[in-house]
């Protein structure tokens, strides 16, 4: 027993840690734990700040024993075939069903993520392997009508070993969601996880095999990511590479690829602009904005992290949203009735308080700041819903990722306004209009420059849509059926239906 709840806190998450992987984090291929020998990694428990167990980065050693199992499963995982791939899926989405309270609490324990969270992206991770089953035994090709005596078909095929790097925010969501389109078209897969996160992402290698998915076929590789991830980017096995995170580290990954001629998939950053008319309906409106940028704390993608709303609303939607953010229960992301966590580690806190203060000083104004958290005392990393009003496109707090639970509120005039002020940034990954007009609605769905967008909502995805950004949040479409373009490459085959003609006149008569 403790005298500080934060300690014991800390505690409960360090039991849940050592219960589901008492061997210890590192990395994990073909049912064998890759102990590290590389520099000392800390987890921390998100809510308190204290340390829950240290292990070692397993470096290039260890990368290279991830992808020589993923090498060696490729073969039996290609003899699988079609069906035989989609029935190990359709187990493995069973299994993730029947772990995903076990997974769920890890989740909590390891990232920071209300445990409400944690249920939901388990049972999705599970969808996804169930959605990507289904189109295992549907990936074809085409018959070419070509000129001449000639069957020419095309197939698709998959690369091989694949190396898919995840971020902190939501590992077990990001490692399924990338991991599963990718096993469908027949290729291996290497995973490396955040090196604050990587907990749930091994044991979802577990139940891979568990599954009958053969052993390696989904490999975990677990450091940072200047020995780990550059090692991985780099070995010459790995033929494609897909990316979540930051835009700076995603074209370091995608150089590095392209060295070598291997393509990249790149998920990265965004800025969403959630746009509100004055015909909006308040209270649906302020539930989306909430929804939007508080949800997951505010680390997501997709976070609508610019409010911009028309200036006559300004005053009423502001203090409407205000008065609901002091409503939200933040607290121990253990707790089942808890709404928001803590930001996911000290780095990502020092980067949000930082970008809060510069906003202030560039003239800003914090217009809410949130009462007490629930059962916890000082400590962890810790920033409450913060809404800023009057910022300006000049301010930095519009133009950077924050990704952190911080609104910044702008005003707009009219349509055209808001047009241009939702387009002012490099990034184009989401967006989302309030109105009761249905032909503004989509016109502005029209020339918002964005991958997703939404109409009188937020932040609802699925793995069936296609989701990606324009400009500095990346390129290719990392769901629904476009993805599977990403995992395989056309094979064209040409076969003749006539005797072959001599090549040359020469041995038309030899």
């Amino acid at each position: 027993m403790t005298d500080s709840p934060s300690l014991g806190l800390s505690a409960t998450a360090a039991a849940i840690l050592s219960e589901a992987l008492p061997e210890g984090l590192g990395g994990y291929a073909a049912g064998q734990h890759l102990a590290g020998r590389g520099a000392e990694v800390e987890a921390r428990y998100p809510a308190t700040g204290e340390l829950l167990t240290t292990w070692r980065d397993i470096g290039a050693e260890g990368t290279a024993a991830a992808v020589d199992a993923a090498a060696a499963a490729l073969r039996p995982w290609q003899e699988a075939g079609p069906f035989g791939r989609a029935e190990a899926l359709r187990r493995l989405a069973a299994l993730i069903r029947e772990s995903a309270g076990q997974l769920a609490r890890l989740e909590s324990a390891t990232a920071g993520k209300p445990l409400r969270d944690s249920r939901v992206e388990a049972l999705r991770a599970a969808d996804f392997f169930d959605y990507y089953a289904g189109w295992a035994d549907k990936i074809t090709g085409q018959t070419l009508p070509v000129p001449g005596p000639w069957l020419t078909y095309t197939r698709r095929v998959p690369y091989g070993v694949v190396g898919l790097l995840t971020p902190w925010n939501a590992p077990l969501f990001t490692a399924a969601w990338n991991s599963a389109a990718a096993l469908a078209c027949g290729n291996t897969v290497v995973l490396k996880p955040s090196e604050f996160t990587p907990a749930t992402t091994i044991v979802l290698a577990r139940l891979a095999e568990q599954a009958g998915l053969p052993p390696g076929t989904l490999s975990v590789a677990s450091g940072l990511g200047e020995t780990v991830g550059q090692a991985l980017v780099a070995d010459p096995r790995v033929r494609k590479v897909a990316f979540i995170g930051s835009v700076a580290t995603g074209r370091t990954v995608a150089t590095t690829a392209a060295s070598r001629g291997v393509p990249a998939l790149l998920e990265l950053g965004g800025k969403s602009a959630n746009i509100v008319f004055d015909d909006a309906d308040v209270d649906a409106a302020s539930d989306g904005v909430l929804a939007a940028i508080f949800a997951g704390a505010g680390q997501s993608c997709v976070a609508g992290s610019r409010l911009l709303v028309h200036a006559d609303l300004h005053e009423e939607l502001v203090a409407e949203v205000v008065r609901k953010a002091a409503l939200l229960r933040v607290g121990d992301p253990l707790d089942p009735e808890v709404e928001i966590g803590p930001v996911g580690n000290a780095r990502q806190y020092e980067h949000v308080c930082g970008l809060v203060e510069q906003a202030v000083g560039e003239g800003a104004t914090r217009v809410s700041r949130h009462g007490e958290r629930h059962g916890l005392s000082d400590g962890g990393y810790w920033v409450e819903p913060t809404v800023l009003d009057h910022v300006t496109t000049e301010h930095t707090v519009a133009r950077t990722e924050v990704f952190g639970p911080v609104l910044a509120v702008s005003t707009f005039a009219d349509e055209a306004d808001a047009i241009r002020q939702a387009n002012d940034t490099e990034f184009g990954l989401a967006g989302a209009v309030w109105t009761r007009s249905v032909e503004r609605a989509h016109r502005i769905a029209d020339e918002v420059r964005a991958g997703t967008f939404w109409i009188n909502s937020y932040k609802t995805i699925h793995v069936a849509a296609p989701f990606g950004g324009f400009g500095d949040s990346g390129w290719g479409r990392s769901s629904g059926p476009d993805v599977l373009g990403e995992y395989t490459q056309a094979k064209a085959v040409w076969v003749p239906t006539a005797p072959y003609p001599a090549p040359f006149p020469s041995l038309r008569d030899s």
